[in-house]
Protein backbone atom coordinates (compact mmCIF):
# COMPACT_ATOMS: atom_id res chain seq x y z
CA UNK A 1 0.00 0.00 0.00
CA UNK A 2 1.62 3.31 -1.18
CA UNK A 3 1.11 6.58 0.77
CA UNK A 4 0.85 10.36 -0.22
CA UNK A 5 4.20 12.56 -0.72
CA UNK A 6 3.27 16.07 -0.70
CA UNK A 7 -0.12 15.82 -1.51
CA UNK A 8 0.20 13.24 -4.67
CA UNK A 9 -0.54 9.74 -4.02
CA UNK A 10 2.35 7.30 -4.95
CA UNK A 11 2.20 3.65 -4.73
CA UNK A 12 6.07 3.80 -3.75
CA UNK A 13 6.79 3.02 0.17
CA UNK A 14 8.53 6.24 0.48
CA UNK A 15 8.43 5.70 4.31
CA UNK A 16 9.78 2.00 4.96
CA UNK A 17 7.86 -0.34 7.59
CA UNK A 18 10.65 -2.76 7.93
CA UNK A 19 13.81 -2.60 9.97
CA UNK A 20 17.23 -4.00 8.25
CA UNK A 21 16.40 -7.39 9.73
CA UNK A 22 12.93 -7.32 7.92
CA UNK A 23 10.68 -7.54 10.22
CA UNK A 24 7.27 -5.22 10.29
CA UNK A 25 7.35 -2.13 12.15
CA UNK A 26 3.99 0.03 12.69
CA UNK A 27 4.85 3.57 11.86
CA UNK A 28 3.52 6.17 14.67
CA UNK A 29 0.49 7.74 13.36
CA UNK A 30 0.87 11.60 12.14
CA UNK A 31 -2.69 13.03 13.36
CA UNK A 32 -2.46 13.13 17.18
CA UNK A 33 -4.77 15.91 18.22
CA UNK A 34 -7.75 15.13 20.86
CA UNK A 35 -11.27 15.32 21.35
CA UNK A 36 -12.86 16.92 24.99
CA UNK A 37 -15.85 17.05 26.40
CA UNK A 38 -15.16 20.84 27.13
CA UNK A 39 -13.49 21.91 23.85
CA UNK A 40 -10.05 22.90 25.76
CA UNK A 41 -7.99 20.57 23.61
CA UNK A 42 -9.85 22.54 20.24
CA UNK A 43 -11.79 19.88 19.38
CA UNK A 44 -15.48 19.85 21.63
CA UNK A 45 -17.02 16.80 21.87
CA UNK A 46 -20.39 17.22 20.06
CA UNK A 47 -22.99 14.56 18.40
CA UNK A 48 -23.02 14.62 14.87
CA UNK A 49 -19.45 16.54 14.52
CA UNK A 50 -16.98 13.91 14.16
CA UNK A 51 -17.13 10.79 11.29
CA UNK A 52 -15.17 7.49 11.74
CA UNK A 53 -13.45 6.01 8.71
CA UNK A 54 -12.68 2.72 9.83
CA UNK A 55 -11.90 -1.19 7.69
CA UNK A 56 -13.58 -4.11 8.66
CA UNK A 57 -9.86 -5.51 7.74
CA UNK A 58 -8.42 -4.00 9.40
CA UNK A 59 -7.38 -5.30 13.54
CA UNK A 60 -6.50 -1.55 14.46
CA UNK A 61 -9.97 0.05 13.23
CA UNK A 62 -11.67 -2.72 14.93
CA UNK A 63 -10.81 -1.38 18.29
CA UNK A 64 -12.46 1.75 17.63
CA UNK A 65 -15.40 0.37 16.24
CA UNK A 66 -15.92 -1.60 19.28
CA UNK A 67 -15.65 1.77 21.27
CA UNK A 68 -17.85 3.13 19.31
CA UNK A 69 -20.54 0.01 20.03
CA UNK A 70 -19.26 0.04 23.79
CA UNK A 71 -19.83 3.51 24.78
CA UNK A 72 -23.11 3.93 22.68
CA UNK A 73 -21.60 6.13 20.54
CA UNK A 74 -23.73 4.80 17.67
CA UNK A 75 -25.86 7.70 16.35
CA UNK A 76 -23.19 10.36 18.12
CA UNK A 77 -20.26 9.33 15.67
CA UNK A 78 -20.93 8.39 12.36
CA UNK A 79 -19.00 5.41 10.82
CA UNK A 80 -17.71 4.35 7.36
CA UNK A 81 -15.79 1.10 6.06
CA UNK A 82 -12.97 1.17 3.16
CA UNK A 83 -11.18 -1.78 1.81
CA UNK A 84 -8.35 -2.04 0.14
CA UNK A 85 -8.12 -0.94 -3.68
CA UNK A 86 -6.64 -3.59 -5.94
CA UNK A 87 -5.14 -0.93 -7.97
CA UNK A 88 -3.14 0.11 -4.83
CA UNK A 89 -4.36 3.42 -3.94
CA UNK A 90 -4.79 2.66 -0.61
CA UNK A 91 -7.85 2.57 1.32
CA UNK A 92 -11.17 2.47 -0.65
CA UNK A 93 -14.49 4.27 -0.57
CA UNK A 94 -16.34 2.15 -3.29
CA UNK A 95 -17.15 2.93 -6.76
CA UNK A 96 -20.26 5.27 -6.54
CA UNK A 97 -17.92 7.80 -4.33
CA UNK A 98 -18.05 8.91 -0.80
CA UNK A 99 -19.05 12.69 -0.03
CA UNK A 100 -16.84 13.26 3.34
CA UNK A 101 -19.14 15.00 5.85
CA UNK A 102 -19.12 18.65 5.80
CA UNK A 103 -18.13 18.77 2.58
CA UNK A 104 -19.90 18.81 -1.30
CA UNK A 105 -16.51 16.53 -2.42
CA UNK A 106 -17.11 13.85 -3.61
CA UNK A 107 -13.63 11.15 -3.38
CA UNK A 108 -13.09 7.58 -4.18
CA UNK A 109 -9.94 6.94 -1.77
CA UNK A 110 -9.35 8.18 1.60
CA UNK A 111 -5.68 9.53 0.41
CA UNK A 112 -8.79 12.27 -0.61
CA UNK A 113 -9.78 12.90 2.49
CA UNK A 114 -6.34 13.59 3.96
CA UNK A 115 -5.50 15.69 1.30
CA UNK A 116 -8.46 17.49 1.49
CA UNK A 117 -7.21 18.49 5.30
CA UNK A 118 -3.77 18.92 4.38
CA UNK A 119 -3.41 19.66 0.94
CA UNK A 120 0.51 19.10 1.34
CA UNK A 121 0.27 16.07 3.27
CA UNK A 122 3.08 13.32 3.31
CA UNK A 123 2.87 9.60 5.14
CA UNK A 124 0.62 7.23 5.58
CA UNK A 125 -2.94 6.86 4.85
CA UNK A 126 -4.24 4.70 8.13
CA UNK A 127 -7.51 3.48 9.33
CA UNK A 128 -8.76 4.55 11.98
CA UNK A 129 -9.18 8.09 10.89
CA UNK A 130 -11.29 10.60 12.91
CA UNK A 131 -12.82 13.32 10.64
CA UNK A 132 -13.81 16.52 12.44
CA UNK A 133 -16.82 17.78 9.62
CA UNK A 134 -16.80 21.01 11.16
CA UNK A 135 -13.39 22.12 10.77
CA UNK A 136 -12.94 19.93 7.50
CA UNK A 137 -9.92 18.40 8.80
CA UNK A 138 -8.18 14.64 10.10
CA UNK A 139 -8.24 14.99 13.87
CA UNK A 140 -6.45 11.37 15.01
CA UNK A 141 -5.81 8.49 13.21
CA UNK A 142 -4.06 6.88 16.57
CA UNK A 143 -6.69 3.77 17.51
CA UNK A 144 -5.05 3.69 20.84
CA UNK A 145 -5.59 7.97 21.42
CA UNK A 146 -9.48 7.72 19.65
CA UNK A 147 -10.51 4.36 21.82
CA UNK A 148 -9.27 6.94 25.05
CA UNK A 149 -11.72 9.81 23.49
CA UNK A 150 -14.56 7.21 22.82
CA UNK A 151 -14.32 6.29 26.64
CA UNK A 152 -14.20 9.45 28.24
CA UNK A 153 -15.13 12.53 26.45
CA UNK A 154 -18.62 11.89 24.85
CA UNK A 155 -19.91 10.56 28.03
CA UNK A 156 -22.57 14.03 28.04
CA UNK A 157 -23.91 12.71 25.32
CA UNK A 158 -24.72 9.28 25.61
CA UNK A 159 -26.62 7.11 28.75
CA UNK A 160 -24.00 6.30 30.94
CA UNK A 161 -21.85 3.15 30.00
CA UNK A 162 -18.66 1.57 31.90
CA UNK A 163 -15.91 3.29 31.84
CA UNK A 164 -12.37 0.92 30.53
CA UNK A 165 -10.09 2.65 31.75
CA UNK A 166 -10.88 3.48 35.37
CA UNK A 167 -7.88 5.44 37.81
CA UNK A 168 -7.31 2.31 39.81
CA UNK A 169 -6.54 -0.19 36.81
CA UNK A 170 -4.89 2.53 34.77
CA UNK A 171 -0.78 1.38 35.45
CA UNK A 172 -1.85 -2.07 35.44
CA UNK A 173 -3.84 -1.34 31.75
CA UNK A 174 -0.83 -0.02 30.82
CA UNK A 175 1.20 -2.58 31.50
CA UNK A 176 -1.34 -5.34 29.67
CA UNK A 177 -1.41 -2.89 26.61
CA UNK A 178 2.20 -3.11 26.50
CA UNK A 179 2.50 -7.08 26.35
CA UNK A 180 -0.44 -7.48 24.44
CA UNK A 181 0.99 -4.68 21.80
CA UNK A 182 4.36 -6.23 21.93
CA UNK A 183 3.78 -9.95 21.93
CA UNK A 184 0.00 -9.67 19.97
CA UNK A 185 -1.18 -7.25 18.05
CA UNK A 186 2.68 -5.98 16.28
CA UNK A 187 4.22 -9.96 16.21
CA UNK A 188 0.77 -11.06 14.15
CA UNK A 189 1.89 -8.66 11.46
CA UNK A 190 5.45 -10.07 12.03
CA UNK A 191 4.74 -13.76 11.10
CA UNK A 192 2.91 -12.15 7.93
CA UNK A 193 4.64 -9.60 6.82
CA UNK A 194 7.80 -9.40 7.21
CA UNK A 195 10.61 -9.83 5.04
CA UNK A 196 13.54 -12.81 6.75
CA UNK A 197 13.36 -15.94 8.04
CA UNK A 198 15.03 -14.18 11.42
CA UNK A 199 11.83 -11.90 11.38
CA UNK A 200 9.54 -14.43 10.87
CA UNK A 201 10.85 -16.82 13.81
CA UNK A 202 11.41 -13.57 16.33
CA UNK A 203 7.44 -12.81 15.23
CA UNK A 204 6.46 -16.38 15.93
CA UNK A 205 8.48 -16.92 19.52
CA UNK A 206 6.79 -13.97 20.76
CA UNK A 207 2.83 -14.72 19.15
CA UNK A 208 3.20 -17.90 20.76
CA UNK A 209 5.24 -17.30 23.62
CA UNK A 210 2.34 -14.61 24.80
CA UNK A 211 -0.60 -16.40 24.40
CA UNK A 212 0.96 -18.92 26.54
CA UNK A 213 1.54 -16.24 28.90
CA UNK A 214 -1.86 -15.10 28.54
CA UNK A 215 -3.29 -19.08 28.64
CA UNK A 216 -2.33 -18.85 31.85
CA UNK A 217 -3.02 -16.01 33.28
CA UNK A 218 -6.96 -16.34 32.14
CA UNK A 219 -6.97 -19.49 34.25
CA UNK A 220 -7.11 -17.84 37.13
CA UNK A 221 -9.08 -14.67 36.46
CA UNK A 222 -12.18 -13.46 33.78
CA UNK A 223 -10.44 -10.73 32.11
CA UNK A 224 -7.21 -9.52 31.59
CA UNK A 225 -6.43 -7.52 34.74
CA UNK A 226 -9.33 -8.79 36.82
CA UNK A 227 -13.00 -8.85 37.57
CA UNK A 228 -13.73 -6.34 35.30
CA UNK A 229 -13.55 -5.79 31.43
CA UNK A 230 -10.56 -3.01 30.53
CA UNK A 231 -9.52 -1.41 27.38
CA UNK A 232 -6.66 -4.18 27.13
CA UNK A 233 -9.57 -6.82 26.50
CA UNK A 234 -10.92 -5.01 23.67
CA UNK A 235 -7.66 -4.14 22.43
CA UNK A 236 -6.59 -7.64 22.55
CA UNK A 237 -9.86 -9.07 21.02
CA UNK A 238 -9.46 -8.12 17.58
CA UNK A 239 -6.22 -10.16 17.17
CA UNK A 240 -7.86 -13.31 18.83
CA UNK A 241 -11.53 -12.71 16.90
CA UNK A 242 -9.14 -13.50 13.49
CA UNK A 243 -6.95 -15.79 14.87
CA UNK A 244 -8.29 -19.05 14.08
CA UNK A 245 -9.52 -17.57 10.13
CA UNK A 246 -7.03 -15.52 9.12
CA UNK A 247 -3.83 -15.40 11.06
CA UNK A 248 -3.78 -19.39 11.49
CA UNK A 249 -4.02 -19.78 7.71
CA UNK A 250 -2.54 -16.64 5.99
CA UNK A 251 -0.16 -15.22 8.29
CA UNK A 252 1.80 -18.05 9.14
CA UNK A 253 0.54 -18.18 13.08
CA UNK A 254 0.27 -21.99 12.82
CA UNK A 255 1.90 -23.92 15.61
CA UNK A 256 -1.71 -24.35 17.25
CA UNK A 257 -4.64 -22.68 16.63
CA UNK A 258 -6.59 -20.69 19.53
CA UNK A 259 -9.07 -23.16 19.59
CA UNK A 260 -6.58 -25.26 21.49
CA UNK A 261 -6.15 -22.91 24.25
CA UNK A 262 -9.16 -23.62 26.83
CA UNK A 263 -8.99 -20.56 28.77
CA UNK A 264 -8.56 -17.82 25.70
CA UNK A 265 -11.06 -19.84 23.31
CA UNK A 266 -13.35 -19.40 26.10
CA UNK A 267 -12.73 -15.65 26.86
CA UNK A 268 -12.84 -14.81 23.18
CA UNK A 269 -16.63 -15.85 23.38
CA UNK A 270 -16.78 -13.98 26.35
CA UNK A 271 -16.33 -10.85 25.00
CA UNK A 272 -17.72 -12.01 21.91
CA UNK A 273 -21.21 -12.35 23.37
CA UNK A 274 -21.22 -8.83 24.91
CA UNK A 275 -24.10 -7.18 23.65
CA UNK A 276 -23.75 -5.39 20.17
CA UNK A 277 -20.38 -6.66 19.85
CA UNK A 278 -21.02 -9.92 17.40
CA UNK A 279 -22.69 -7.07 14.79
CA UNK A 280 -19.02 -5.59 14.75
CA UNK A 281 -17.34 -8.65 13.50
CA UNK A 282 -17.70 -10.05 10.35
CA UNK A 283 -15.21 -12.45 9.63
CA UNK A 284 -16.47 -14.19 6.54
CA UNK A 285 -16.26 -10.19 5.41
CA UNK A 286 -12.65 -10.37 7.18
CA UNK A 287 -11.46 -13.12 5.12
CA UNK A 288 -12.60 -11.99 1.77
CA UNK A 289 -10.44 -8.84 2.55
CA UNK A 290 -7.28 -10.02 3.06
CA UNK A 291 -7.05 -13.16 1.08
CA UNK A 292 -8.77 -11.51 -2.13
CA UNK A 293 -6.88 -9.26 -4.67
CA UNK A 294 -5.77 -6.22 -2.94
CA UNK A 295 -5.73 -7.25 0.38
CA UNK A 296 -1.95 -7.36 2.83
CA UNK A 297 -1.47 -11.24 2.26
CA UNK A 298 -0.41 -11.91 -1.29
CA UNK A 299 -2.32 -14.65 -2.90
CA UNK A 300 -4.08 -15.80 -5.69
CA UNK A 301 -7.29 -14.33 -4.63
CA UNK A 302 -8.91 -17.38 -3.52
CA UNK A 303 -11.13 -17.10 -0.19
CA UNK A 304 -10.51 -20.07 2.21
CA UNK A 305 -13.74 -21.76 3.07
CA UNK A 306 -12.78 -22.89 6.58
CA UNK A 307 -12.40 -23.72 9.79
CA UNK A 308 -16.12 -23.53 11.05
CA UNK A 309 -16.23 -20.80 13.73
CA UNK A 310 -19.31 -20.55 16.12
CA UNK A 311 -17.95 -17.81 18.85
CA UNK A 312 -21.99 -18.09 19.72
CA UNK A 313 -21.81 -21.11 22.06
CA UNK A 314 -21.48 -21.31 25.78
CA UNK A 315 -18.31 -20.48 27.46
CA UNK A 316 -17.53 -21.73 30.56
CA UNK A 317 -15.86 -17.95 32.08
CA UNK A 318 -18.99 -17.26 34.80
CA UNK A 319 -16.97 -19.72 36.74
CA UNK A 320 -14.55 -16.22 37.51
CA UNK A 321 -16.39 -13.39 39.37
CA UNK A 322 -17.29 -10.50 37.20
CA UNK A 323 -17.16 -6.63 38.53
CA UNK A 324 -20.95 -5.26 38.34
Amino acid sequence: MGQLLDGQWTKENVTSEFDKRGLYVKKPSAFRDAISADGASGFKAEAGRYHLYAAISCPWAHRAVLFRTLKKLDGVIGLTNTESSADGQGWWLGEAGHVPPGTDTKVNFLHQIYTLAKPDYTGKVTVPTLWDSRDKVVVNNESSEIIRMFNTEFAALTEPSQDFYPPALRDEIDAMNKLVLDGINDPVNGCGRSKSQEAYDLSYARLFGTLDRLEELLGGRRYLCGEAQTEADWRLFPSLVRFDAIYFIGYKCNRQQLETYPNLSNYLRDLYQEPGIAACCDIDENKRLVFGQGGPIVTNGIVPGGPLLDFSRPHDRGRFPRAA
